[in-house]
């Protein structure tokens, strides 16, 4: 399975999510639902998915949600950051899902669709002083329940072609399609020639296509 970016990157992306999601519900009162939607709907979020060092490693999370709101708002913000002497509620809930986005490779929108904030604020009293890993099992569990279908059906329906057209368009054969959408073949384990063939012939990435991993606890 291939994680979202370099794991050197991991512990700062984790503390600069949580870092934002602290002082967009305590400095600037933004309800915690309501920044997870301008979140998920700005590009930053797609940046931080995709790695990028200068939103995973060279902003603060004050400057990230400066960012986002000033993208989806048209906002600026001038709040100061409240002295914080230990790491709130809200700091666990971006460190955490950092870790899970990183982990699974999987959208930060497909993680809160699958686990809500309100959810997620219900988890921190279980979880906040476990393993990061029990979480990462929890999360990862609700997304396969919420998203059943495999990545390569879900891509392939979505752009509209048949098991037998991929089949064509790619050069991987139809049995091979049909086994990995049925979980009957793991795709994760597939060669980086086919998965690199079926994701330019769905024009996606090679990391959409790859199913979300159990965290092995």
């Amino acid at each position: 399975m291939i994680s979202a970016y370099r794991e050197i990157y991991l512990n700062k992306a984790q503390s600069v999510l949580g870092e934002a999601f602290d002082y967009a519900v305590n400095s600037c009162s933004i309800k915690g639902e309501d920044f997870v939607k301008l979140f998920v709907a700005s590009s930053v979020s797609k940046k931080m998915e995709n790695g990028e060092p200068k939103f995973i490693a060279g902003k603060s999370g004050i400057e990230i949600v400066r960012d986002i709101v000033f993208e989806t708002m048209n906002k600026e913000l001038d709040i100061e950051p409240q002295i914080q002497y230990s790491r709130s509620k809200e700091y666990w809930i971006g460190w955490a899902v950092a870790f899970c986005q990183w982990y699974s490779s999987r959208k930060y929108s497909d993680i809160f669709k699958a686990a809500s904030y309100e959810e997620l604020e219900k988890m921190y009293y279980t979880l906040h002083e476990a393993d990061i890993s029990k979480f990462a099992d929890i999360v990862t569990k609700r997304m396969k329940e919420f998203f059943p279908d495999t990545n390569l059906k879900r891509i392939r329906t979505a752009y509209g072609c048949t098991q037998a057209e991929l089949a064509a368009f790619s050069g991987v054969s139809l049995r091979s399609i049909q086994m990995y959408e049925q979980r009957n073949k793991d795709i994760n384990k597939a060669s980086v020639d086919t998965v690199f063939r079926l994701a330019k012939a769905l024009g996606c990435t090679v990391e959409e296509l790859i199913e979300p991993k159990e965290v092995i606890l």
